[in-house]
């Protein structure tokens, strides 16, 4: 099976197609969503099962910030 996803300048997947990646883009759009209707940190932290620092990371821009530099296709295995 494969797939098409994002990836950076240097090639590497993206937002939730990152290995390292805890949170779908969904999520994070939802947790931003939710900190601009004033929901603090430690709740979405609690809520989304994240460090707090990540929440603020996020939140901030620094982190899952990244817009797509290409495409690419990867196999998935089943």
């Amino acid at each position: 099976m494969r797939r098409v996803v994002a990836v950076n300048e240097k090639n590497q997947p993206i937002g939730e197609d990152h290995p390292s990646a805890k949170l779908t883009d969904h999520e994070v759009d939802l947790l931003i969503e939710m900190h601009e209707d004033n929901v603090g940190y430690r709740k979405l932290s609690q809520m989304f099962e994240i460090s707090k620092s990540q929440v603020r990371n996020i939140c901030k821009g620094i982190k899952r910030a990244q817009t797509p530099h290409g495409w690419k296709t990867v196999h998935l295995l089943d």
